[in-house]
């Protein structure tokens, strides 16, 4: 049986469903971003019934999950997941292919109905979407106060540190130096 869940974003919110699936007697159950995937007669030799459905969803919202039961959402949470995943990507290298062509090939669907899909639901773009996560992992880089905004450019594949600091501006209306000197602005998540 495989579950997909809403909202899952980071390797702490798969711990976190982990957690939640032994702490459930949920055995076999294996996490990765978005999906929950639980083996046939995972529960004391049963098939998960209704009743411990609805208590793994509600304890998932607890912890700020959802469960996901249609085609779209789940489509939706698929591409959440792969613009994160490359947001995230700190390898120095600029991507060999644009990220249409990216989530195309990833998700088998063309680029134009992920599209239209992902701005009616979210009402953003995937691009802007993909930019707000690359700025938040900009941020989180600069609290973590190891690298340099250069470096940090570099890392992500950025053309220059003033276009990083540019769309940095642009996304939260701070420069990234007065970003770096008020650490105890919250991180939007």
């Amino acid at each position: 049986m495989v579950l997909h869940i809403k909202n899952m974003v980071c390797p702490r919110c798969v711990k976190a469903v982990e957690d939640l699936a032994r702490q459930m007697g949920l055995t076999g159950a294996q996490v990765e971003l978005g999906i929950l995937t639980l083996p046939d007669g995972v529960r004391e030799g049963k098939s998960l019934d209704q009743k411990k459905l609805e208590e793994l969803s509600n304890r998932l919202h607890v912890l700020g999950f959802e469960l996901i039961d249609s085609q779209k959402a789940r489509l939706i949470e698929q591409i959440k997941k792969e613009v994160i995943f490359l947001a995230r990507k700190a390898d120095g290298e600029k991507p060999k292919e644009n990220l249409s062509l990216i989530l195309s090939k990833k998700l088998h669907v063309d680029y134009n109905h992920l599209s239209a899909l992902f701005s009616a639901s979210e009402g953003q773009t995937i691009e802007k979407y993909h930019i707000a996560q690359r700025i938040e992992f900009v941020k989180e880089l600069l609290v973590y106060d190891e690298l340099t905004l250069s470096q940090i450019a570099f890392n992500l594949g950025y053309s220059s540190t003033a276009h990083l600091s540019a769309q940095f501006k642009k996304v939260t209306g701070l420069t990234a130096s007065h970003f770096k000197n008020i650490k105890d602005l919250k991180r939007k998540f």
